[in-house]
């Protein structure tokens, strides 16, 4: 029963990693419009970096599964802020410009695309492991 346990467990964090990611992606598209008056400010959008639980120290409470992943950390795109001329908005600096956030909307789309489809692929692993869980029960009754 352990190693059903750990299929379970590590297709849990998996699919907890992808529940990150798709939120952090529908965060960026959410502010895929927004503009800020310095580029400091702009909204940056944010990444998510998994880590492979493959030693037993990167486990922890949340994530107790060697084997499985987790999110380590997430961190801002790199991608230049662009600026843009619009003299008429309320948030324009002293030049008549604003910032624009680095979120590129078509990038955001295949990102979800892929965490949607990694998220159902651990449904699938549980379905599977809990109807392979059903016929070995049914068996051990006759």
């Amino acid at each position: 029963m352990k190693s059903l346990d750990s299929v379970f467990g590590i297709a849990g964090t998996a699919l907890n990693a992808q529940m990150v990611r798709m939120n952090t992606t529908a965060s960026n598209l959410a502010n895929a419009t927004t503009v800020s008056n310095t580029e400091q400010d702009a909204f940056r959008a944010k990444r998510t970096v998994f880590k492979a639980l493959v030693k037993e120290e990167y486990t922890n409470a949340a994530a107790p599964y060697l084997g499985g992943v987790k999110v380590d950390h997430v961190v801002d795109d790199p991608t230049p802020i662009r600026s843009l001329y619009d003299p008429g908005n309320p948030l324009a600096d002293k030049d008549g410009n604003v910032f624009m956030s680095n979120v590129n909307e078509m990038q955001e789309m295949v990102e979800m695309m892929s965490a949607s489809r990694s998220y159902q692929n651990n449904v699938e692993v549980v379905n599977t492991a809990r109807q392979l869980m059903m016929r070995t029960l049914d068996i051990t009754k006759s």
